[in-house]
C-alpha cells in the first residue's frame, strides 16, 4: 500500500510539473565562453553557465551547489559545481509510456551533472553527466591523493538502492575519473553488501596514494525507509578485500591478481 501511495504522489507531482512547464518553451542559445569577472560572483556565473550549456528554459527549477577548493598547483581557488535536475526528470517521466515505472526506478538518467571551475583560467567547463538517480543529489568530498599541495575530489551518487563513489583528479585543466567503486548495494535486501574506501599514506608504485577497499558493516534501514534515498551508516571492518595502486604511465589504478 505504501508503494502505491508514493507512486500516486509522484504522478500528481508529474501532472503539476508538466502543466507548469508547457507554458514556457524558450530554449537558451549556445554562446561563447565568458569569465566569472563579467558576473557579480561565481554563483551568478555558474547559474547562467549551467542554463546556457544545457539549454535549460527559464521555467525549469533546478538546484546547484558549489564546492570550493585548491584542485591544481596554480595557487588559485577552484571549484566543483554539482547540478540536480529533478524537476526535469519528472517532466520527462510524465511524457514516457510508463511514468509510474520511471518513478519506481528512481528516475534514472542524466539528471545529475558536475562542472569544473578553473580558478587560474577563470572559466567553467562543459557539463559532465553522472548517470544516476536525481532523487539524491551528488555529494562531493575532497582529499589529497596525488599531492599534498592540492586536493582531488570524490563524488558519491545513487542508483536505486545502491551507492557508488567516483574518484577524480584534474589533468590539463580537465576533470578525469581515475577510479570507481561501490559504497553499498542491495540496501534493504538479504544480499546487501558494503565497503569502506580508504587511501594509503603513500603509494607503492608512484607518488599517488593506493586505494584500500575494506569490507564494511552497514546499518539496517528502518522498515518505513525508502531504500532508494536512505543514507545508511557504514563502518569499516578489518577485512581488507582489495588494494589498488596507481601507474602514472597508464594514468589509472590497477590491482594485483
Amino acid at each position: 500500500m505504501k508503494s502505491l501511495y508514493i507512486l500516486f504522489k509522484v504522478l500528481v507531482l508529474i501532472i503539476f510539473m508538466n502543466s507548469c512547464s508547457d507554458s514556457d518553451k524558450d530554449k537558451a542559445k549556445k554562446t561563447p565562453k565568458v569569465k566569472v569577472k563579467k558576473y557579480k560572483n561565481l554563483d551568478a556565473y555558474a547559474k547562467e553557465h549551467i542554463k546556457l550549456q544545457l539549454r535549460i528554459p527559464n521555467s525549469e527549477k533546478f538546484t546547484f551547489k558549489i564546492y570550493k577548493e585548491h584542485l591544481d598547483n596554480d595557487g588559485k581557488i577552484d571549484a566543483v559545481i554539482t547540478l540536480n535536475r529533478m524537476a526535469f526528470a519528472i517532466i520527462e517521466a510524465s511524457k514516457s509510456p510508463n511514468p509510474a515505472k520511471r518513478a519506481e526506478l528512481g528516475f534514472m538518467g542524466n539528471y545529475n551533472y558536475i562542472f569544473y571551475y578553473d580558478g587560474g583560467l577563470d572559466l567553467i567547463s562543459p557539463p559532465i553527466a553522472i548517470p544516476s538517480s536525481p532523487l539524491v543529489p551528488l555529494n562531493v568530498t575532497y582529499t589529497n591523493i596525488n599531492s599534498g599541495d592540492f586536493k582531488d575530489f570524490l563524488i558519491d551518487f545513487r542508483i536505486r538502492n545502491a551507492s557508488y563513489k567516483d574518484v577524480y583528479t584534474i589533468a590539463n585543466h580537465t576533470p578525469r575519473r581515475i577510479f570507481q567503486w561501490k559504497n553499498f548495494d542491495g540496501l534493504g535486501s538479504k544480499n546487501v553488501e558494503a565497503y569502506s574506501i580508504q587511501f594509503s599514506a603513500i603509494g607503492q608504485y608512484s607518488n599517488v596514494k593506493d586505494i584500500l577497499i575494506y569490507e564494511g558493516s552497514i546499518e539496517t534501514p528502518p522498515k518505513d525507509a525508502d531504500v532508494n534515498i536512505y543514507e545508511p551508516k557504514i563502518k569499516a571492518t578489518n577485512k581488507l578485500i582489495h588494494t589498488f595502486f596507481y601507474l602514472e604511465k597508464e594514468g589509472k589504478y590497477f590491482t594485483k591478481k
